[in-house]
């Protein structure tokens, strides 16, 4: 698929990103980061800025467990019986 502009807007700025994924995808990410970054100003009441970089914090770690996790399925499946 080739390289289009999508424009969406999180945590009250527009961004126009450049992606080759459908734009449908590309929004559904950005719907999901404006969620949590809400939620998180919400819930903590810090500056945007700290709340920015606790967000990339949290996401880091969950992208890390999903690894690990799929790394160990992986093991297992190998490991498995034919």
């Amino acid at each position: 698929m080739e390289k289009q502009k999508i424009t969406v807007r999180v945590a009250g700025k527009s961004y126009t990103l450049v992606s080759s994924d459908p734009p449908e995808h590309v929004r559904r990410v950005a719907e999901l980061a404006d969620r949590r970054l809400r939620e998180m100003e919400l819930a903590s009441g810090l500056p945007a800025s700290q709340i920015q970089t606790l967000a990339v914090l949290n996401l880091q770690d969950e992208l890390v467990k999903a690894q690990d996790e799929i790394r160990e399925l992986k093991r297992r499946l190998s490991e498995a019986p034919a």
